[in-house]
């Protein structure tokens, strides 16, 4: 009898703590983020003014045309290569991930000067931006959406070539698209090169 009555609450125990963290729990999760935190909780998708999402203020771009601030390179294009056409070998391990190329790995300073000088670096200062390290350098998910602010002022010069507008009037777009520290402490300053290429385009 002290068995069965023993089993019976364990059992009861059991279905009750399934009903809270497999139910009760998650739903109680979602319904708070969507009434707090629907921005975040819905992707952080960002629409362009036609209301068409664009992409995501978590998820890098490729951006290279001159009229538009370059985001950092990527190892796996920013997960937009066609896993059926990927001839280069980006998404074999995901999509997401750095190379994991140390510095010292002639491999990596081949991917940044490129064969007859046609990589990052070169590229860069052919167009009269100065490299800045997340310029040439992936980051460690390959999706970053950020550049530093001095990243994204060394293409000031290019882009207001590019677009025929003043240089101050982009160095006012940037810090309007740069974000600060989070609590003021943590981490560094970066600008979103989404945001800021979509205010571009609505100058």
């Amino acid at each position: 009898m002290s068995f069965a009555r023993d089993a019976g609450r364990a059992v009861r125990s059991t279905l009750l703590l399934w009903v809270i963290t497999a139910i009760i729990y998650p739903l109680l999760m979602i319904a708070l983020g969507q009434i707090v935190f629907p921005f975040q909780a819905n992707g952080s998708l960002i629409k362009n003014a036609q209301n068409q999402v664009i992409g995501s203020a978590l998820i890098g771009q490729p951006f290279t045309s001159d009229r538009y601030f370059n985001s950092r390179p990527s190892t796996t294009s920013y997960s937009t290569a066609d896993p059926k056409k990927d001839e280069a070998g980006v998404l074999k391990t995901g999509v997401s991930g750095a190379s994991n190329l140390a510095p010292s790995n002639p491999a990596l300073r081949d991917r940044i000067a490129g064969k007859n000088d046609e990589g990052d670096f070169n590229r860069l200062k052919n167009a009269g931006v100065q490299p800045t390290a997340d310029l040439v350098y992936t980051s460690g998910s390959s999706l970053d959406p950020h550049i530093t602010p001095e990243a994204a002022k060394t293409q000031i010069a290019r882009v207001a070539k590019a677009r025929g507008i003043q240089p101050n009037q982009l160095e006012t777009l940037i810090a309007q698209n740069t974000d600060n520290r989070f609590l003021g402490i943590f981490g560094e300053p970066g600008v979103n090169v989404l945001k800021l290429n979509l205010a571009l385009d609505g100058f």
